[in-house]
Parts: structure tokens; C-alpha cells; sequence
């Protein structure tokens, strides 16, 4: 019994180790699957070892380093924070600062405006908090509080943060509003910026030109105020310029003022565009009083809350760039022509229109912005002035050089006698008196000598008498005595008949017209007397009606007389056919006296002797005239030539000087 209970206890002792070993083998069999599994953990964490010795490093850390860094960070963090904020907020505005500013201009700039002080925030504020932050780096470096590689990140960070200081904060949103709000300031302008319709030069004066509505003003103006903020006034006046000026010049091609361009070797004299110098005058007030006077006053509206200096400088611009310098140039070149006596009535005319200007001149071109355009004037006035004085003092000595020339071959009226006398006679006239005076006036005081009345009513007088003298003087150079008369008849009816009633007749008294007049009846009489008169006496009628050797000898007789009278006729109006009389009352009054002289003895001749000749074979050759034919012819007689136009033009200056004197262009022909 006892050797059967020692073999159940090995036997379960061998049964316990077997479940033992099996126990051990299926641990075994775990931890080898588990060892398995632990492997590429046990790699995770021998990668991620150094990454946690890193984080771990602060802790390891001097405990005053890591106390301290924590007041650091706060006091970085709050401007920082505040910066970012304001840099959101500037993100909010680019959307309303993208748009149109005319869909709602106010609103737009006052958006513009949070803008500036955003970045005037920013640029008071952001190198401030970049300056904090990057204390905040070099503690937690110099204390190693913090990892390398996280510095290095910082650091970058930072460092665009202070390049985006230095740049633009905004990413150019600020420049991109002003420019929208300058195309707009360009657009309101332009868009009621309108030329005047002038349908009609005569009713240019009527026309007013009207301002820019007081919203627009006011529009432009609140434009203007950010812009300026903004240092952008210098473009703003570029375009304001821009616009207006070409607005005006718009308005002044409706005009035609191609004339203003001319130069003074496009044309001879100022005769020729003396019609230019006319129309001149009316555009130069025009434009002045009109289109000038308002760009003055919008000048003033607009940019009154700038300075006197700024909107004076854009009117200025205004008025060069639209056409102020080409008026002045033109009147330039008017004075750089030739001289002759038509110039002097044309400087008059410019100096007029100029001193009519002169206040709204003043006014409008007085401050120192304007100096260009006041220069300018000045010494066109000057040039006025002295052309002027030179011409009218030397016309004396120009009527005494004719008189050297001989007289026209045809009797008339020198073109210097008739240009003189009407010349003379516009000279003391309502329109140029007061003017001429006023620049003999200016030119002697500026010589520092006095003037008086007396020495333009002398000077003109003078001239007159000059015209007396050259007319004696041709009278005289007259070989043939007819004609002789007939010129002098022809030239003191002249005289007698264009300066009575005039103001320069007045002056020469009436005794003076009375001897005029008295000298064509002279002239006139010894005049027929001397030629037509003595026709008739070819037609004698002795022998004729005691004549007793009958009727052959008769016609014989009355054929030489008839052929005598013919003779002398034809001679005497084939020479006088080109003769002229110009003034129609003369002429017709002296061909009716040649007609009573010579057609009634010529009509009872032929009723009481032509009979004698027309039988015979050759009567054509001695009744060659009927009486009406005869009446007719004479009738026809000194009738002007028709002329070519422009060949009546008036005496005039030469340009070149002999012995220091301009003479009149014309040599002999100058008095034909």
C-alpha cells in the first residue's frame, strides 16, 4: 500500500511538471510574439528619443530663466496681438477700397480715411511689437529655454515681419484707393467739363460759359482733401490742368484761330491780313472776359482752401496751355511785319483791344504764377507802342520823299494824295484819335518828355501840307499844259470834296477848302478853255454865207473844215481817252461842259452845211460822226479802268533803309 501511494505522487508530480513546461512553453511562445510586436515600437521610441529629450530640455532649465520667461511672452504678446488685430482689420477694408468710389464717394473715403489711421497705427506701432518679440527670442536663446530649431523658425519670422514695415503694410491697398479716387477726380471733370456751343461768331459775346454744378465742386474737393493727405496734389493739379485747358482750347476751335499761328513770312504786309488782326481783337476779349474769367473763378472754387499760390499756379497752366501765348504771339508778329501806314492803324487797333483788357488783364494774369504771361504782355505793348510812334513820325518825311516821282501819265489822283487825305482824316477820327494819342502820350514819357494835343493836330497837318507841296510840284513836272490842268483840276476837287466836313477839313479851315475849291474852278475853266474849247473853232462858218462862187467851192470849203475838225478831235480824244477822273461828280459835270462846248456848234454846222458832203461819194470821210455819236464819245470820256484787285493798295513802308529813313515801297508808281 505504502509502494502504491509513492507511485500516484511521482506520477502527479510528473503531470504537475508537464503542465509546468507546457505553462512555461505557451509563455514563452507569448513573450516571444510579444517581444515580436514590442520591436518596431522599441525603434519609434529610439527615433523619437532626441525630439523628447528636446522637449524635455526646459525642464531640466535654470528656474529663474524658466520664472521669468513667462513675463517675457505676456508683455510681447499684448502689442503684438493689438498689431495683428489692426492688420485684420485693414484685411476688412480692401473690399470697399477695390470698389467704384462713385457708387458711393463719401462712404469711400471715409473708408480711406480708417485706412490712413490703420497704417498710421501700424507704422506707429508694428516695429514696436517686432522689437519685443524679438527680445523674447534672444532670452529664451541665451537661456536655452527653447529649441534651436523653433529660434531658427522665429527668427525667420520675424525677420519678415521687419521687412514688411519697411515696405508697405497695407500690400498696396493705399496706393490702389488713391488711384481710383484720381481716375475719379478725372472723370467728374471730364465729365462736366463741356465745350461752348457757338453756333454763330457774332453772338460769341453773349455767351457765358457756365461753372461746374456745386455738388461736382464740392466732390472734387473732398477728393482733393485725401489726396493732399496723401501728397498727391501735384498729380491732382496735372490733371485739373489737363482737362480744363483742353476744354478751353475746345471751345476756341469753334473759332478758327489758325490764323494765330502765322508767321511773318507767310504774308507781305499787314494789309494782306489785316481782316486776322480784326477778328483778333473780338477772340482775344472773348476769350478773355469768357473762357479765361471762368477757369479763373473754378480755379478758385476748387482749390481756395489750398492757397492763393497753388490755384493761381493751376490757372496759370490753364491759360498757357489753352491759348493766352498764341494770342500774344500773333500780336508779336504783327509788329515784326513790314512798316507801312496801314500797320500804324493795325498796332492802333491791337493796342486798343489790349488797353480795353487791361484790368480784367490785370486781375486775371497779376500774380507772380502768371509772370510768363505778364512778360509777354508787357513787351508786346511795348513793341506796339514804339511801332506805332516810329511809323506816324515818320510819315511826314515819307509824303516829302514822293515828291521826287514823277506824276501819273493819266491826270488822276495820286493813290498818295487820295490814301493821304482818308488816312489823315481816320487819324483824328472818334476811333483812333484817343488811341493814338494815348500812345504818343506813353511813348514820349517814357523818353521823359511832355505831349500835347497840339503836336498829333500839327504833325497831321504837316502831313497835308506836304501832300500841297507834292501837288504843286506835279503840276509844274507836266510838259504838256492840258494836263497839266487836268490834274490839277482833278486833285484840288479832291481835296475840296473829301475833307470838307471832316474833323481834319475843320482844322484846315474854311478858307482853306474855299481855295481848293476856287483852284478847280480855275484849273478847270483854262482847261476847256485851252483844249475842247478851241474844237468848235474849226467849224467856221466865214465864207460860207457871203460866199458867191457857188456851190462847189462851198463844199469844198465846208470838207476842209469838217476834215480839220476831225482831225483835231480824234487827236485831242485819242490822247485824253486814257485820262482819268475818279471822283463821278467831276467827271460827268466837266464831259457835260465839253458836250455844251462842242455838240451844239457841231450839231447846227452839220443841220446847216452837212447836206454839202453827204452826196458825195466820200462823205463818211469828212460827216464822220453823227451827233449823237459825238455826244456819246464824249460822255465816255476819263471813266476809271477797271483793276485788278488788290493794285489800289495803299503807299508803304519799305523794308529796306537807305540813309536811315524807310522809304515808301512804291518808287514812281507810287503816285500814279
Amino acid at each position: 500500500m505504502a509502494g502504491s501511494g509513492n507511485g500516484d505522487s511521482r506520477i502527479e508530480n510528473l503531470i504537475c511538471a508537464k503542465r509546468s513546461l507546457k505553462l512555461s512553453l505557451e509563455k514563452s511562445k507569448s513573450v516571444g510574439l510579444a517581444l515580436d510586436r514590442a520591436g518596431p515600437r522599441l525603434e519609434e521610441i529610439r527615433v523619437r528619443l532626441p525630439s523628447l529629450e528636446s522637449a524635455v530640455r526646459p525642464i531640466r532649465a535654470d528656474k529663474d530663466a524658466l520664472v521669468a520667461v513667462g513675463g517675457h511672452i505676456n508683455r510681447a504678446v499684448g502689442p503684438a496681438a493689438a498689431v495683428l488685430k489692426v492688420f485684420d482689420a485693414v484685411h476688412g477694408l480692401e473690399k470697399s477700397l477695390l470698389s467704384d468710389p462713385r457708387n458711393d464717394l463719401a462712404g469711400y473715403l471715409s473708408v480711406l480715411k480708417r485706412l490712413e489711421e490703420a497704417l498710421r497705427f501700424l507704422g506707429d506701432n508694428c516695429g514696436l511689437a517686432i522689437q519685443w518679440l524679438e527680445d523674447i527670442v534672444e532670452y529664451l536663446e541665451d537661456n536655452c529655454v527653447a529649441d534651436q530649431v523653433f529660434l531658427a523658425n522665429l527668427k525667420k519670422e520675424l525677420k519678415n515681419l521687419r521687412d514688411l514695415e519697411q515696405g508697405e503694410l497695407d500690400g498696396g491697398l493705399l496706393d490702389a484707393a488713391l488711384d481710383k479716387l484720381e481716375n475719379e477726380f478725372r472723370l467728374l471733370l471730364t465729365e462736366n467739363s463741356v465745350p461752348l456751343p457757338m453756333s454763330s461768331p457774332v453772338d460769341q459775346a453773349c455767351i457765358a460759359p457756365s461753372q461746374l454744378p456745386v455738388f461736382i465742386v464740392h466732390k472734387l474737393q473732398a477728393i482733393l482733401g485725401r489726396l493732399i493727405a496723401n501728397d498727391r496734389l501735384d498729380k491732382c493739379i496735372s490733371i485739373y490742368v489737363e482737362v480744363r485747358s483742353s476744354n478751353v482750347r475746345a471751345s476756341l476751335q469753334a473759332l478758327n484761330l489758325d490764323y494765330l499761328e502765322i508767321s511773318v513770312s507767310e504774308f507781305n504786309d499787314v494789309q494782306s491780313i489785316e481782316g486776322y488782326i480784326a477778328q483778333w481783337g473780338k477772340h482775344l476779349e472773348f476769350a478773355v472776359k469768357h473762357l479765361f474769367e471762368a477757369e479763373y473763378k473754378l480755379c478758385n472754387d476748387v482749390f481756395e482752401k489750398i492757397g492763393l499760390d497753388v490755384w493761381m499756379g493751376c490757372f496759370s497752366k490753364i491759360a498757357a496751355q489753352a491759348g493766352i501765348l498764341a494770342f500774344l504771339q500773333f500780336g508779336k508778329t504783327v509788329t515784326e511785319s513790314k512798316k507801312d501806314p496801314i500797320k500804324l492803324l493795325k498796332l492802333l487797333d491791337i493796342f486798343a483791344s489790349l488797353n480795353k483788357l487791361r484790368l480784367d488783364f490785370n486781375r486775371l494774369f497779376g500774380g507772380a504764377a502768371c509772370v510768363e504771361i505778364q512778360n509777354l504782355t508787357r513787351d508786346l505793348i511795348k513793341r506796339v507802342i514804339d511801332g506805332a510812334a516810329e511809323i506816324f513820325w515818320e510819315l511826314l518825311v515819307q509824303v516829302e520823299l514822293q515828291r521826287q516821282n514823277p506824276p501819273p501819265l493819266d491826270g488822276n489822283v495820286p493813290r498818295l494824295v487820295s490814301f493821304i487825305t482818308d488816312y489823315c482824316n481816320k487819324l483824328l477820327g472818334e476811333d483812333y484819335k484817343p488811341i493814338l494819342t494815348q500812345v504818343l502820350i506813353i511813348h514820349r514819357s517814357w523818353k521823359r518828355q511832355s505831349f500835347q494835343e497840339k503836336l498829333l493836330v500839327n504833325e497831321v497837318l504837316s502831313i497835308v501840307k506836304a501832300v500841297e507841296s507834292n501837288l504843286d510840284s506835279w503840276i509844274k513836272a507836266y510838259d504838256d499844259p492840258m494836263l497839266s490842268n487836268f490834274f490839277a483840276m482833278n486833285n484840288h476837287w479832291h481835296l475840296w470834296k473829301h475833307l470838307k466836313g471832316t474833323k481834319l477839313g475843320e482844322l484846315l479851315g474854311d478858307s482853306w477848302l474855299r481855295e481848293h475849291e476856287q483852284y478847280k474852278e480855275y484849273y478847270s475853266t483854262i482847261f476847256l478853255r485851252d483844249s475842247w474849247g478851241k474844237l468848235p473853232g474849226h467849224l467856221s462858218r466865214e465864207g460860207l454865207i457871203l460866199f458867191s462862187g457857188g456851190r462847189a467851192t462851198a463844199r469844198d470849203l465846208v470838207k476842209k473844215r469838217l476834215k480839220k475838225f476831225n482831225e483835231v478831235f480824234d487827236e485831242m480824244y485819242s490822247k485824253q481817252s486814257s485820262w482819268i477822273m475818279p471822283e463821278r461828280d467831276l467827271r460827268e459835270k466837266t464831259c457835260q461842259l465839253i458836250v455844251q462846248a462842242v455838240v451844239p456848234v457841231y450839231r447846227s454846222y452839220m443841220q446847216n452845211y452837212g447836206p454839202l458832203v453827204e452826196q458825195d461819194a466820200s462823205s463818211t470821210k469828212y460827216a464822220k460822226y453823227t451827233v449823237q455819236k459825238l455826244e456819246e464819245m464824249l460822255l465816255c470820256l476819263y471813266r476809271p479802268k477797271p483793276v485788278r484787285h488788290g493794285s489800289l493798295r495803299s503807299p508803304q513802308f519799305s523794308a529796306k533803309y537807305g540813309n536811315g529813313v524807310p522809304d515808301l515801297r512804291r518808287t514812281a508808281s507810287a503816285v500814279v
